[in-house]
């Protein structure tokens, strides 16, 4: 990517790692289909509003921390570069 000029690896570095926000929300629709035994709408809606509050979070989080892990890899690897 870096080789042909693509400046847009901030974002592929950052959805990279935020899909596992994505991942943590279906498994918490697959845990409440399958485990949790919920009777109404309203617990429902209360289950799936909180994991998708903590599944966004986690996704920022964890898509931020690639974003600076990666910046810091490359700034590393052209600060290696000896350009004469």
């Amino acid at each position: 990517q870096l080789c042909n000029e693509d400046y847009k690896w901030w974002w592929k570095s950052f959805f990279n790692c935020a899909s596992i926000g994505l991942y943590l929300f279906l498994y918490s629709l697959w845990y409440l289909v399958t485990k949790l035994d919920l009777v109404g709408l309203w617990p429902f809606m209360v289950y799936s509003t909180y994991m998708g509050i903590i599944s966004f979070a986690c996704a920022l989080y964890c898509g931020g921390v690639g974003v600076i892990s990666s910046f810091w890899f490359v700034r590393k690897i052209y600060g290696a570069v000896k350009v004469d």
